[in-house]
């Protein structure tokens, strides 16, 4: 890692670079007494008591002591990944996925949303806070738990990590506040076209605007019956269900997906799991991809969770590429 252009190491980040992305590199010594170096690039979220915090786009924390530093500066936002993924906003991305999987009952905190459909996802009991609460955090989080308190769940905040214009601050600041990270998920984009143009037998996929008893009984979240589970699901501009009959009366494979505007974004691709690697997932989204193409959309999004493999190979292979990553934090009253 190069600092300046003469290959010299030198500290160009003081205290009022915080919110800013930055590289550093600091000093450690090893087992043997040797010096060690080790880089870390991400957001400088504080910079107290002598005390350096770096939050990677990951939303791992990093402590790094001032005195350790021997080389540090600002970087540029990193650049876009891959050719042809749609360019967009956090803000943009964090808005239209929250109009794809709606809550049952929402109150605004400021610019936060707070969101409840008695415990059915965390996406859809969650504090979404896209600005400013209006208020001092502290308060603005003893409201969040005091809500969800008097619903009886547990307090989750949802953040974003990576991209230009995330939430690595108030990460850092949940964090600190005894706000532990539960989830990690990607939001992933891409070109929506190739994913229609699928080699995949989409013929065999049966699209409907409602959820049906067949599709819920594939859908792995699905445990109970309620009208709560049914109004999250059905939510958003326009909803397709895709279905492709099974043997029995669970479907091989379902999927779903809300289009609004420009965007579709894919959700609860699921499929029997006796019956992978044989290109039902690709059938799904083949065939709801070219339905949001006649709706007029042009780019697709979906969420997946960082340690789903399988799923995130496949998404790969489509070519979606990562927007940012978002994470959920729930809060302890024992912490």
């Amino acid at each position: 890692m190069e600092f300046s252009a003469g290959g010299r190491l030198e500290v160009r980040i003081t205290p009022s670079d915080v919110g800013k992305r930055v590289s550093v590199r600091r000093r450690a010594e090893s087992a043997d007494g040797s010096a060690e170096f080790t880089d870390a690039v991400g957001v400088l979220t504080s910079w107290n008591g002598g005390v350096l915090l770096i939050t990677r786009r990951t939303g791992e924390t990093v402590r790094i002591p001032e005195s350790s530093l021997v080389a540090g500066k600002v970087v540029p936002p990193a650049p876009a990944r891959r050719r042809g993924v749609p360019a967009a906003s956090f803000e943009e991305l964090a808005r239209v996925s929250a109009r794809a999987w709606q809550p049952v009952e929402s109150e605004a905190l400021g610019e936060w949303t707070l969101r409840a459909a008695s415990g059915f996802t965390r996406r859809a009991n969650s504090a979404l806070p896209l600005g400013d609460p209006g208020i001092p955090l502290d308060d603005a989080l003893a409201r969040v738990g005091d809500w969800y308190a008097r619903r009886r769940l547990p307090a989750y905040v949802q953040t974003a990590t990576g991209a230009e214009g995330t939430q690595e601050r108030l990460c850092a600041a949940l964090e600190e506040r005894g706000w532990e990270r539960e989830v990690t998920a990607e939001l992933r984009v891409g070109g929506l076209a190739p994913v229609g143009d699928l080699a995949a037998d989409a013929a065999r996929v049966r699209l409907l605007r409602s959820v049906d008893e067949p599709w819920l009984r594939r859908y792995q979240r699905f445990t109970a019956p309620g009208p709560h589970v049914l109004k999250v699901l059905g939510s958003g501009p326009s909803v397709w269900f895709a279905t492709i009959p099974g043997d029995s009366d669970i479907p091989a494979a379902i999927g779903r997906c809300v289009v609004d505007g420009r965007w579709a974004g894919f959700m609860a691709v699921e499929v029997d799991p006796a019956q992978r690697r044989q290109g039902l997932a690709r059938a799904v989204m083949a065939a709801l991809a070219r339905r949001a193409l006649d709706e007029g959309a042009s780019a697709a999004w979906l969420q997946v969770e960082s340690d789903n493999d399988g799923a995130l190979a496949l998404y790969e292979g489509m070519g979606f590429a990562v927007h940012h990553l978002y994470h959920h934090f729930r809060y302890s009253r024992s912490s």
